[in-house]
């Protein structure tokens, strides 16, 4: 007799109700949902760029400025070496992607070697760290054309490395400023070598996101130089003397000059926020403890002078130091608003960009559009479902009422499915839930055919039912194992639509599997156990 264990009843049961719960909120407006019990659940399934509306941005990574930063700190190195060692008739520089440097007295040629190879050495190691390549000292290579004249400059695959990690590690900074803002379901991925792209749903405010993404938030704390004889000069020549900066305030384009070694890095900082004090909007930071003890001595060796704080090139404060600051935390003051402050504690807490990023292109998907293409969507899937239940019906009686039961139950638990997993819903993921309806009811369709054979075969209603099933699974299953396989490829080589129309495929495919096999199954043995026909509506 044809039968189902009551485990597979009660399973069934529970499947239904969780599908069925976690769907319904997106029936429900969105106070409703809100105002729902927190043991119920709340959560709707997110809509892509195309369907809620938000920005397209293009953006490029300026990884030759990380080269040349690298070069700049290689250069300040080997400047500080040589002059350590006693090294005094030099002349050092940048050309190409090297150091060169030109030792005129022979006498000097071994200590300046020997202080290259430190240089060389140091570098390799913190290069090593960072990118696991150039061990033993090989991410650097010295080279002495000639006695007295010495390039020193990164390897081939060195350069490349840096390059690589620094489109890296600028997707993951950005992400986490992106998370910040609260944009839900962001696609934020590598496009080429050196571009990103980013698409953010429901973003209403374009130009502060691209604020925020594009402000690179490099910090450091360096000592203003006082002696206002030098900053004239300075000005009048737009140079600054060996070892020092010239740079303008970022509220009034006051000039400081200040020295270029850096007594505090801001990649030491742990935290910021923002807070509303006496002056008015300011951000409090906090430091590590390494950030921490340099804090410290900074501003104990340095008791009554100005200490310029810089921003991406700019001098946001350069207070007086009072007093020594020994707790690891301080507070930037300036000429902020409410939200520049808030703004400039977000890009800290997210981390600096390794290098500038500038924007290509921009695109902005109106909310209207995305309306129009979820009405769209809607429509093309009534459609559908309609048709399916009139053919279903037409073609198989009172069995094919019970694959549109089960169909009608499949489109719930796919809703419920990306409500739970938060996948993004998007207009190529709406066609596949369009195909899914057409899937969902091909099982049946298999099964309701080797039925129909069994019972011309003269076979009893039972025994007909027993045997489709039987004899129809194992072509289901093959089936839907390739049709998954097919969907897993696209979601892991796919990119943002494809990768939503994945989703929605993917889990179609195990939905229907589960209505069509078990639900299905459970409304014929039900109806078989009640009514014992002597002949199947078929």
């Amino acid at each position: 007799m044809v039968q189902m264990a009551k485990w597979k009843v009660t399973l069934i049961a529970i499947i239904s109700l969780i599908g069925l719960s976690l769907a319904m909120p997106n029936f429900l407006s969105e106070k409703v949902a809100k105002s729902l019990p927190d043991w119920l659940p709340s959560s709707t399934v997110n809509l892509g760029l195309d369907l809620r509306g938000g920005v397209h941005l293009l953006a490029e990574v300026d990884v030759e400025g990380v080269m040349r930063q690298r070069l700049d700190d290689t250069e300040d190195d080997v400047r500080s070496a040589l002059r350590e060692a006693g090294v005094v008739r030099r002349t050092v520089g940048v050309s190409g992607q090297t150091v060169v440097v030109t030792v005129r007295d022979e006498a000097d040629i071994a200590k300046a070697r020997t202080a290259l190879e430190s240089v060389r050495s140091a570098q390799s190691s913190t290069l090593f760290q960072l990118t696991g390549i150039g061990g033993s000292g090989g991410a650097l290579e010295l080279t002495e054309a000639e006695p007295g004249h010495f390039r020193l400059g990164m390897t081939e695959e060195m350069r490349a490395q840096v390059r690589k990690n620094a489109v890296s590690q600028s997707i993951e900074v950005i992400r986490r400023r992106i998370d910040e803002t609260g944009t839900r379901e962001p696609t934020i991925q590598q496009q080429g070598e050196d571009r990103i792209l980013l698409q953010l749903p429901g973003v209403d405010d374009p130009e502060r996101v691209k604020e925020i993404i594009g402000t690179t938030a490099k910090m450091t704390f360096h000592l203003v130089v006082t002696d206002q004889d030098q900053l004239g000069n300075s000005i009048r020549t737009g140079r600054a003397p060996a070892g020092m900066r010239l740079l303008t305030s970022a509220e009034d384009n006051q000039s400081y000059l200040i020295r270029k070694r850096v007594m505090v890095d801001g990649n030491n900082l742990v935290d910021a926020n923002s807070s509303v004090g006496d002056q008015g909007p300011e951000v409090n930071i906090r430091f590590d403890a390494k950030g921490s003890r340099d804090f410290s001595e900074a501003t104990t060796e340095n008791v009554g002078r100005p200490f310029a704080i810089v921003l991406d090139d700019k001098v946001i404060s350069a207070p007086v130091i009072r007093e020594p600051i020994l707790g690891g935390s301080a507070r930037i003051s300036g000429n902020f608003t409410v939200q520049s402050a808030n703004d400039l504690s977000l890009v800290l807490r997210a981390g600096a960009l390794p290098a500038p990023i500038t924007f290509l292109e921009e695109r902005t998907v109106g909310p209207g559009l995305g309306q129009d293409s979820i009405e769209s969507g809607k429509i093309a899937s009534i459609i559908g479902l309609v048709a399916v239940i009139i053919f279903m019906g037409m073609a198989y009686g009172l069995f094919g009422v019970f694959a549109n039961m089960a169909l009608i139950l499949n489109m719930f638990l796919i809703l419920g499915a990306l409500s739970l997993l938060q996948a993004t819903l998007t207009l190529p993921g709406i066609a596949g839930i369009v195909l899914t309806i057409g899937m969902a009811v091909d099982a049946n369709v298999l099964i309701f055919e080797r039925i129909r054979e069994e019972v011309r075969n003269g076979r009893s209603p039972l025994s007909s039912v027993e045997s489709g099933y039987a004899r129809a699974m194992i072509t289901i299953i093959d089936a839907n194992i390739t049709t998954l396989i097919a969907a897993l490829m696209l979601f892991e080589f796919g990119s943002g639509p494809v990768k939503g129309f994945a989703v929605t495929l993917a889990i179609g495919i195990v939905t229907s599997m589960f209505t069509a096999i078990m639900v299905t199954r459970l409304f014929v043995v039900i109806w078989l156990r009640r009514r014992r026909p002597t002949t199947i509506p078929i």
